[in-house]
């Protein structure tokens, strides 16, 4: 797969292409070892430069990055034995939410996620990961049959939102967002979410209700994108980048306001440039997260559900 570069990335690229020109001619022109190295070296600081340099807008296209890991990526990187469970029972099977059972390093789950596909054809099939009703209700069926089983709940959010298309809302697409929300949050089971890209509005937070919310180093958590922000507040979704700047979209502003509790960090030029380093970081906080509430009651797991949520906006 081709490397895509952001436009911000477009002098590493210039230089990874001349690394690349270098390594095809070494084997019949002579070794080019050291003019190598000293690329890679100049390309890795600029990288380093680059990426310790981001602001809101800059983040928001590593999140959206067609090249980051995808549920599928997850599931295939971190879980074995997965069944996935298909339908809503009710009308269909969405497949912008992925979902069935597992084990996470020998422990049952239950996991779940949005796809939103690597090529034309599967973002087709997935549909872009806008989930609509059916998608949600399956969420919920999977819930459901976690706290039955006593399965601890693993969700991976990567969404621009909602599917927002007139079927979606004829078949209920708020009442189902709303009791996906519900259900998280009074689940009696472990639960944790991890953001993964994009975490968008309420399509995200559907999923997202969990005791524990974590967050790629690079990934957005918002209320509406910053092109919707930017179409309501101007009139103009060009101003995008203006509205991300302002809206507190990124890992930093998050934890501070402890609307999630922990950032995972991602490999040098984001979880696109190591796919595999990206999902084993993910796997230890999970591991890690799993183990910390490992032994805790119902109540104990509501009442600290309970008290996170409440917590975020409270001054002091």
């Amino acid at each position: 797969m081709a490397t895509h570069y952001l436009e911000f990335e477009k002098p590493i690229a210039e230089l990874d292409a001349k690394i690349a020109e270098l390594s095809l001619l070494a084997p019949t022109s002579g070794s080019f070892e050291t003019e190598i190295a000293a690329l890679r070296k100049k390309a890795d600081a600029m990288r380093t430069k680059a990426y310790a340099n981001l602001d809101p807008w800059m983040r928001t296209q590593v999140a959206r990055h067609p090249q980051r890991p995808h549920f599928i990526d997850y599931v295939d990187g971190l879980f074995t034995d997965f069944v996935e469970l298909h339908g809503d029972r009710q009308f269909g099977d969405d497949q912008a939410i992925l979902g069935g059972l597992a084990r996470f390093r020998g422990q049952p789950v239950v996991i779940m996620g949005h796809e939103k596909g690597h090529d034309t054809q599967t973002r087709i099939i997935h549909n872009f990961g806008m989930a609509r009703p059916e998608g949600y209700r399956k969420a919920v069926r999977l819930m459901d049959m976690a706290e039955q089983f006593g399965l601890p709940v693993l969700t991976f959010v990567d969404t621009a939102g909602a599917y927002p298309g007139l079927g979606a809302e004829e078949r209920g697409q708020a009442e189902a967002i709303a009791r996906s929300t519900e259900r998280g949050l009074t689940l009696c089971v472990p639960s944790i979410a991890t953001v993964t890209g994009e975490g968008g509005s309420g399509g995200a937070i559907a999923i997202a209700a969990a005791s524990r919310v974590l967050m790629l180093e690079h990934s957005i958590y918002s209320v509406i994108s910053p092109e919707g922000a930017a179409g309501i507040l101007w009139r103009d979704g060009s101003r995008a980048k203006d509205a991300a700047n302002a809206m507190k979209i990124t890992a930093p502003d998050l934890i501070e306001l402890k609307i999630v509790d922990r950032v995972i960090p991602e490999p040098l030029g984001g979880a696109h440039a190591d796919r595999e380093k990206a999902i084993q970081n993910v796997g230890q906080v999970l591991e890690e997260e799993l183990k910390a509430m490992s032994g805790l009651s119902a109540e104990q797991l509501k009442k600290q559900r309970a008290d996170r949520f409440y917590a975020i906006g409270r001054l002091g």
